[in-house]
């Protein structure tokens, strides 16, 4: 049966964050994930976790500054050095928290050379990856899509996973975020079959609009019974804005509860 995560930066969020542990654990949740956890005590964080009896299962290296514009750096050659400080930054909070899971965004393409920018990434992914397998952790990356994201580098399932056969880093996967790849690409099923060696998490939300299953698109019942029948043992990341108040939104989740 899938394991689903709660994302506790867009859910629960009638509560403040440290209160979202709780509130996930109360709705059935298992496991957590934070977009970027940096804003609070990371002893806090774990306390909290442990109180609830959630596990942290996922978070994102830091991705520059969002009120600035940016969505990542890991593809800009000038914030190689601040890609790297960020790495040892999320290694403190993935040790704090328990969590082994760390995705990176790759960040907006700057107008540099293609080669120039890709060799960037790949070694940062190197980078980070190695770092990271050091503590036993798995390094993801995301692929977001255009509409939502304009100009972000990684934008197809395809381009992910050339980067991982490239890399010969045996510690990075696709963190394979439906919502995003359904704009991208379609053809979610054929994808995940195919490449499910690749993936490391999933993350989902309905199209168009983001929000929980069953208000857009995607069959997500035909989604689940396939990630579990193709043996996925990872997390299911519930990464959408509620189309109500987050309790409301908890419907699609009821045959999965244990």
């Amino acid at each position: 049966m899938p394991r689903f995560s709660a994302n506790i930066s867009m859910l629960f969020t009638e509560v403040e964050m440290p209160e979202r542990f709780d509130a996930a654990a109360r709705a059935g949740f298992k496991g957590v994930e934070i977009q970027f956890p940096y804003a609070w005590d990371k002893d806090l964080l774990a306390e909290r976790a442990c109180s609830a009896g959630v596990e942290v299962v996922l978070f994102n290296l830091p991705a520059g500054d969002f009120d600035k514009g940016d969505r990542g750096m890991a593809c800009l050659p000038a914030r190689m050095s601040e890609f790297r400080d960020g790495v040892a930054r999320a290694r403190g909070y993935a040790r704090a928290l328990g969590c082994r899971r760390l995705n990176c965004l790759a960040g907006l393409a700057p107008r540099l050379g293609e080669r120039l920018v890709r060799e960037t990434f790949l070694s940062n992914l190197r980078y980070a990856a190695g770092e990271l397998a050091a503590d036993g952790s798995t390094l993801m990356m995301e692929a977001l899509n255009t509409r939502s994201v304009p100009g972000f580098y990684l934008r197809n399932s395809g381009q992910a996973f050339a980067l991982i056969n490239e890399s010969g880093v045996p510690n990075l996967k696709l963190q394979f975020d439906v919502f995003h790849m359904q704009i991208m690409e379609g053809d979610l099923a054929a994808t995940i079959a195919a490449n499910i060696g690749a993936i490391g998490h999933f993350q989902i939300a309905d199209v168009p609009e983001r929000h929980e299953p069953g208000t857009g698109e995607i069959n997500f019942p035909f989604l689940f019974s396939l990630i579990d029948k193709l043996g996925y043992e990872g997390w299911i990341g519930a990464e959408y804005v509620p189309s109500a108040n987050t309790a409301d939104s908890l419907g699609w989740l009821q045959p999965y509860r244990g």
